[in-house]
């Protein structure tokens, strides 16, 4: 998948969920074969989670082009070079490292660096990258995302930090691309199922009513 494609999958989800955690190869695949089946197809593995590379592998074998599969918390060149070689579709960093968008854009391998700042924002989307994401967003809240995304409307923005199933449609409302969610919408590898579609339906309802679509699903 090259960068484009990549980008176009995001901002037609809208939903990058996210692992971290004790989300091991076994426990990996049973999660995205519920959220696959609720409508959300882009799972990014952290590489501080337990066997995270391993996991990433084993859900790209099992689903093939059916899911997006990438790695965040990529810090430095060093792990860049290893995801990539281990396959993934795109790396999402929490920082704004030169060096790391560099290695990762090369290949044409879409790449979100955080930023939380209009400088850091400016900067990173002067390299030529396709979307940012802005961490810790939802803890600092909507209006803040108003006052950095106002005078910088033209850069792509993926929502991170904080984001549920309260918040995420009126970022994207506010025109967020997509959002990234780990905690509140994949827990920590031990949630029922149950409780992982109910999760699942919120934020998809969410975000399809921030778009005026109609909805397809309900709470579990």
């Amino acid at each position: 998948m090259d960068s484009q494609f990549v980008y176009d999958w995001m901002a037609r989800d809208g939903i990058v969920a996210g692992m971290r955690g004790d989300f091991h190869p076994a426990v990996a695949l049973e999660l995205v074969e519920i959220l696959m089946d609720e409508g959300i197809h882009i799972f990014e593995f952290t590489m501080n989670s337990v066997e995270p590379i391993e996991a990433m592998q084993a859900v790209k074998k099992q689903f093939g082009d059916k899911v997006c599969a990438g790695m965040g918390t990529v810090l430095n060149v060093e792990t860049a070079k290893r995801v990539l070689g281990a396959g993934a579709n795109f790396v999402v960093s929490p920082s704004f490292q030169p060096d790391v968008v560099e290695a990762i854009m090369k290949p044409d391998i879409f790449i979100a660096p955080g930023v939380i700042t209009p400088t850091e924002a400016v900067n990173a989307w002067s390299m030529g990258v396709k979307m940012l994401k802005i961490f810790p967003i939802g803890t600092l809240g909507l209006d803040y995302y108003k006052a950095i995304s106002g005078p910088l409307n033209h850069i792509k923005f993926m929502c991170n930090g904080g984001m549920s199933a309260d918040n995420a449609g009126e970022f994207i409302k506010a025109g967020a691309v997509t959002a990234g969610m780990a905690a509140w919408l994949t827990g920590d590898g031990t949630w029922t199922e149950s409780k992982l579609r109910s999760r699942a339906r919120l934020v998809k309802n969410a975000i399809a009513v921030a778009r005026g679509e109609e909805l397809t699903t309900q709470e579990a």
